[in-house]
């Protein structure tokens, strides 16, 4: 009774000195064998480990890669426009043992601290390099610049033990205090051009308005250079047809133009005009009628028989209806008088013959 009273105590201190010396590495872990702090085995590979218990621990670190996002910080490129740049890392334990070393018991959190340290000293170092814009921070080149950094912070971060996989520029903005004076350059700029297309839109309003003018004033002059061709054309046939009228028998267009004359110059509140006998203005209408070598004599020794004497014969036109022969005839004037050239035959004239 006593033997198994002593050997089961025995058995239960040798079962948890065996558990305790046994240790289990993941597949996604790196882990240090310590003994008094010293470094005594590195085990990279997962699977079951041993140590001593109670001498020695187990200290266990992430393989996997990890990030980091860094706090936001001002550079200032070589135009003095100030940005804020927000960037985050990937990166992982490289080397277990100097990362033990480097950080000692303070772990992922005391190296991410001197991480973080060394991003924002390498990303102001970098941007705020020579030939380095706040325009080409904010183009395409951003990603040559997160190059430069991540080979700059990896020779930094080789000392932690660590192995920088990538760095990336996540946002960059411009600080609160040049917002608002950015954003009113940019709404100037914006407004300026809005005018030059206000004024080139204008410009070529005016050239298709000048080129409309110009078309109206040529159609207008072509049109109005024609009806002056056709008129002038007229006038020249309506010229040409006076002409041959008139110039066939030049007594009656003399006598037509007293006649027009006259006309035009007579109106409904002045239907009386005096002419002198001489008057120029009706000789064309008193030629006609005028008896042959009559002169010029005194109205004052003349009498109504005396002009009738002085007047010539007149004779009775034979296309004058039945009606007016008649009452001229028997005013005292006689019919025309047959010469020998205008004389009618008798009728019996050729049976004479």
């Amino acid at each position: 009774m006593r033997k198994t009273t002593l050997i089961l105590p025995i058995l239960v201190v040798a079962m948890v000195g065996l558990f305790s010396a046994l240790f289990i590495v993941d597949e996604r872990e790196k882990a240090l064998v310590l003994q008094f702090g010293q470094i005594k085995k590195v085990v990279e590979e997962p699977g079951l480990g041993w140590k001593i218990p109670l001498i020695q621990e187990v200290v266990r670190y992430d393989a996997r890669i990890l990030s980091l996002d860094t706090n936001p910080i001002e550079v200032t490129p070589s135009d003095d426009r100030r940005l804020v740049v927000d960037a985050f890392t990937r990166y992982r334990i490289a080397d277990p043992v100097e990362f033990r070393r480097a950080v000692g018991i303070g772990g992922i959190d005391a190296a991410e601290d001197r991480l973080s340290s060394i991003l924002n000293a390498q990303i102001r170092e970098v941007l705020g390099s020579d030939q380095v814009t706040s325009n080409t921070i904010l183009s395409p080149q951003r990603r040559d610049l997160a190059l430069r950094i991540r080979a700059q912070a990896r020779t930094s971060a080789e000392g932690l033990g660590l192995e920088i996989v990538d760095v990336r520029l996540k946002q960059t903005n411009l600080p609160e205090q040049n917002l608002e004076s950015t954003f009113a350059r940019m709404r100037a700029e914006r407004e300026r051009e809005a005018a030059d297309e206000v004024a080139r839109g204008n410009e070529a309003a005016q050239r298709v308005r000048a080129a409309a003018d110009r078309t109206v004033v040529e159609t207008v002059s072509n049109a109005e250079r024609d009806a002056e061709i056709t008129r002038g054309e007229a006038d020249a046939e309506r010229n040409r047809i006076y002409a041959q009228a008139f110039g066939n028998n030049p007594e009656f267009f003399a006598f037509y133009r007293s006649l027009t004359a006259l006309e035009r110059s007579m109106n409904e509140e002045n239907s009386t005009i005096v002419f002198s006998p001489n008057s120029g203005f009706l000789s064309q209408m008193f030629d006609s009628v005028r008896a042959e070598g009559l002169g010029e004599v005194e109205m004052d020794d003349l009498d109504v028989d005396t002009l009738r004497e002085m007047a010539p014969q007149g004779e009775i036109s034979p296309d004058l209806p039945e009606m007016e022969r008649e009452r001229l005839e028997e005013d005292g004037l006689e019919p025309p008088s047959e010469d020998e050239d205008g004389a009618e035959e008798p009728e019996d004239s050729d049976d004479s013959n």
